[in-house]
């Protein structure tokens, strides 16, 4: 058996940039286990698999396909940079002729859209509402310590448990913040949690770019300790900052503690909320 197998670096405009998923192209139905061992052996936060939903689509012609997203321990919902990539090998790998592709998926339909200066992906809007420190205390305290929490949101569409810290701290705070992610699955093994947001207010630009707001994400639950750059995240995040700062568009930044992983990223994006 032959698949073809892209590695796509989104957001960026450079080689062994970015953040990296493997893209899949799926000529015939793939046997169900095979998707978790390709992924396992590609190694990286995402692989993605794009399939033919009808027997005459074609990958050049068509412009509605299945898509499906899968770590090196589970498949999940949901994920943004992997969505990019798909359609980033569609348009500019296979020369895919339509402007704009769906993506059915377990999340709904998924656009991505070819744009002036990129692509544009419509990724849906999950609500948030409060959650009880106490329920999630040890979680919090194993993750980050004494760290001052302003906010504790969740997320039961996705299972994202979403913390704004404190407006006392700026964003090299939160870039340098070492997050313990080794002992949360012990801490946290109920499954009501999948991913960890850590989110900060943004600050004034002065003289450098301003955004509204920072984050980073954690997801160990799912075999990705630390993600560079989230669109799931963002899904959650959107809605809560949206309703934080009564925006409908919002520039914002993704942190990553990069130092030990040594590639560069570019983790600005724009985040247009309609409805």
């Amino acid at each position: 058996m032959k698949l073809p197998i892209f590695i796509a670096d989104a957001f960026t405009a450079r080689a062994f940039c970015g953040n990296p998923a493997a893209v899949c192209l799926l000529e015939n139905e793939l046997e169900e286990d095979m998707h978790q061992k390709i992924a396992r052996e590609m190694n990286l936060s995402e692989t993605a698999f794009i399939r033919k939903l009808h027997p005459t689509d074609n990958f050049a012609q068509s412009s509605c396909f299945g898509l499906r997203w899968f770590t090196p321990a589970s498949e999940v919902p949901l994920c943004g940079h992997a969505t990019l990539a798909s359609a980033a090998v569609l348009f500019y790998k296979i020369k895919n002729v339509n402007s704009t592709l769906t993506f059915v998926t377990l999340s709904g339909e998924l656009r991505a859209r070819q744009a002036e200066d990129g692509i544009v992906l419509d990724l849906p809007l999950y609500p948030v509402y409060s959650q009880d420190f106490h329920e999630v205390e040890d979680l919090i305290k194993t993750a980050i310590g004494n760290t001052l929490v302003q906010d504790i949101c969740y997320s039961p569409d996705t299972r994202k448990l979403l913390l704004r810290l404190s407006d006392t701290y700026d964003r090299s705070f939160l870039e340098n913040l070492k997050v313990n992610t080794e002992n949360l699955l012990q801490v946290e093994n109920t499954g009501k949690v999948k991913g960890l947001i850590l989110t900060l207010k943004g600050e004034p630009g002065g003289q450098s770019q301003s955004f509204d707001f920072y984050s980073r994400y954690f997801a160990p639950w799912v075999g990705v300790a630390e993600d560079p750059v989230t669109g799931s995240a963002h899904a959650v995040l959107s809605s809560y900052w949206s309703q934080q700062l009564g925006k409908k568009e919002m520039h914002v930044f993704q942190c990553w503690d990069v130092e030990p992983k040594g590639r560069c990223l570019r983790h600005d994006a724009s985040a247009l909320i309609n409805g």
